[in-house]
């Protein structure tokens, strides 16, 4: 009889351990739990652009997304650029088989295109992206054209 006891025992403490442990996770807001990320594959590109002093910064190479934009902003604040901010972001395939499921498209060329002269004391300017450098450099160009205005590629860069 003293035996059961004893076994009886230790199933209460056992089982009474047990339902805390449960309490514990279910107390848990899923917040805790970390995500595990998508990894972003390819080879990143960024090009940035202060509009109030026409400076601009890029980079080109990275392994992810954040290390070309943190660049990218690096560059453009070095050549004086005081408004500095990412305007296109890239990639070009790593291997073909790249998919990563993000949607991300994988465009290997960006271009930033500002316009001549400044109209009304502000230059007009467009950047974007494309499979090739001369359908990134016309998207850019036919963004930043407007009326009379007339734009030139300031930058372009592939990966």
């Amino acid at each position: 009889m003293r035996m059961r006891c004893v076994f009886a025992v230790i199933g209460i403490v056992l089982a009474s351990g047990q339902m805390g442990l449960a309490a514990d996770l279910t107390s848990r807001s899923p917040s805790h739990i970390p995500q595990r990320q998508v990894e972003a594959k390819g080879i990143w590109a960024a090009i940035a652009y202060s509009a109030g002093d026409e400076k601009h910064g890029f980079f080109w190479g990275a392994a992810d997304r954040q290390e070309a934009e943190r660049t990218a902003l690096k560059h453009c604040e070095r050549a004086g650029g005081q408004g500095c901010r990412v305007v296109v972001v890239f990639r070009n395939h790593r291997h073909w088989d790249d998919d990563d499921g993000t949607g991300f498209p994988y465009n290997h060329c960006g271009a930033l295109a500002v316009s001549k002269k400044s109209s009304a004391g502000a230059s007009r300017w467009a950047a974007m992206s494309a499979m090739t450098r001369k359908d990134a450099e016309d998207l850019a160009l036919n963004a930043c054209v407007s009326g009379s205005t007339q734009c030139e590629i300031r930058e372009w860069v592939c990966t």
